[in-house]
């Protein structure tokens, strides 16, 4: 399933959130409330329609961090946060700058975050606008907390390439486990774990919920990616990168992938018919 991770707080286009003036948290946002049926309810949709992912952003609505907005500004409050604030007004425009990320060295991390976007026909701002699609217009807010809001949703597809879990079924299920150490929404649980029972009706058993756990395990490891400076680690070896934030190879995600493939099956198309040994 192509299940992302977060949901948008806000267009980047209309806010400069590197303004002096931004007010941190704007009030009037809306208090944190679980709506399981709703959760429910959008992911059987998504079932049907893996590749429909306007239905993640309000499973995220109805299964919210509710310590978010401490989270948010706690780290706003830092000296930290605003200088990264300063450097990094917007990830969008930095990530989809592939003509100035492939300045930096060919095994940098942003080498192989161009290789993999392009490769896979994505873009920063394709997220954004997948995800604000059923967004209402008044759940927009001129704030820094959208900005650290913004930051995890547009370090999703950075997740894939760290990890070393691909966009594949077990992949994308990984990457929310992983997240959830990171930005602990019951969404990410949910759709994780529900991700990997409907992976788990595939003939050929791999150990699926082995994998989510390890990578829900890697994730607490990691120190959280959002509240860190990008462009810093873009610079980097990729390899260097993943030392520097003690993300180790995940040994049941590459487990699972083997067995599939030893019994003819692509962990990217799922969906194919099993072939015969010989």
């Amino acid at each position: 399933m192509n299940m992302l991770t977060t949901i948008s707080a806000g267009p980047q286009a209309h806010v400069d959130f590197a303004a002096d003036d931004l007010p941190m948290m704007l009030p009037g946002r809306p208090k944190a409330r679980y709506d399981l049926p709703k959760a429910w309810r959008h992911f059987k949709e998504l079932v049907k329609d893996k590749e429909d992912t306007s239905q993640v952003a309000p499973i995220f609505e109805a299964l919210p961090w509710r310590g978010i907005y401490d989270a948010a500004l706690s780290f706003l409050k830092t000296e930290r946060a605003q200088e990264i604030r300063r450097k990094e007004p917007s990830l969008v425009a930095i990530l989809d700058n592939h003509a100035a990320l492939r300045k930096y060295p060919p095994n940098s991390l942003a080498h192989v975050y161009c290789d993999f976007m392009e490769r896979e026909g994505l873009s920063a701002q394709g997220l954004v606008d997948e995800l604000d699609k059923n967004r209402p217009a008044d759940m927009y807010w001129d704030d820094q907390v959208s900005w650290y809001f913004n930051r995890m949703r547009d370090t999703h597809d950075l997740l894939h390439i760290l990890t070393g879990f691909g966009r594949d079924a077990l992949g994308e299920q990984c990457v929310l486990a992983f997240t959830y150490s990171q930005q602990p929404s019951p969404a990410h649980l949910f759709l994780g774990y529900a991700g990997g029972l409907e992976i788990r009706k595939h003939p050929v058993k791999v150990p699926v919920f082995r994998a989510v756990r390890e990578a829900q395990n890697m994730g607490k490891a990691c120190p959280r990616l959002v509240e860190m400076s990008i462009t810093e680690l873009l610079v980097l070896p990729l390899a260097e990168v993943r030392a520097k934030l003690n993300i180790a190879e995940p040994k049941f995600y590459c487990q699972a992938h083997a067995m599939w493939r030893a019994a003819g099956v692509d962990p990217y198309d799922l969906m194919a018919p099993v072939k015969q040994a010989a």
